[in-house]
């Protein structure tokens, strides 16, 4: 697996999406073709990407859309549910913790942490409130947590990221303007990067700043 690009497996996660979406409607099959056609890309590019990890189609005929998807939810490893514990109770902490989406993907978020007195003990849903750091590892060990979402600012989500490793975190989303320094994988998430990369699209395009 390590050898996979990473384009190739963020673009699995959006052909899942697709897939998702027509099954919804009733549809049983597509072609590399038309899924390359949703995803605005070549054709070749979804069937190099597929076969990675082996044939799931048939020549004429394409791909059975739940099969795929369930072929590419294994290869994801979002076949099992996985616990999610969120650090940094601000807007986007909160924010996450109550987008209900994420549970139809299969990562259940059980926990919210914070060091503001003035919000722990704060429900934000009927199932959550927001908790103290001082039990972030008994509560990740109790409840055998194994992704953590990291929303706090950037000076102290280092010494958190350290404290999550030992407890036993797998992997970590990073919201923090920072490169964190752990052997565990790690996303980051700056959402100011998709605004620049959109605006030098549009200044590419030929608009005059």
């Amino acid at each position: 697996m390590n050898r996979i690009p990473k384009p190739t497996i963020r673009r699995l996660a959006v052909y899942y999406r697709c897939l998702e979406r027509l099954r919804d409607q009733g549809e049983e099959s597509i072609s590399s073709k038309r899924l390359a056609q949703l995803m605005q890309i070549k054709d070749s590019q979804v069937r190099k990407d597929l076969s990675y990890f082996g044939t799931f189609g048939r020549r004429g005929i394409g791909y059975n859309i739940q099969y795929l998807m369930d072929e590419i939810q294994k290869i994801l490893g979002i076949n099992k549910k996985w616990k999610v514990v969120i650090i940094g109770a601000g807007n986007i902490g909160q924010a996450i913790a109550r987008f209900k989406q994420i549970e139809k993907h299969n990562f259940e978020i059980v926990g919210v942490f914070d060091v503001d007195t003035k919000k722990i003990g704060t429900k934000i849903t009927d199932d959550l409130t927001i908790s103290s750091m001082e039990n972030l590892e008994s509560f990740i060990g109790q409840n055998h947590v194994e992704i953590a979402v990291i929303a706090t600012p950037a000076e102290v989500a280092q010494p958190v990221t350290e404290r999550l490793e030992k407890a036993g975190i797998r992997g970590i989303i990073c919201f923090a303007p920072v490169t964190l320094s752990c052997s565990v994988p790690v996303e980051y998430v700056d959402i100011t990067v998709f605004f620049k990369t959109l605006v030098h699209s549009v200044v590419s395009q030929g608009y005059n700043i």
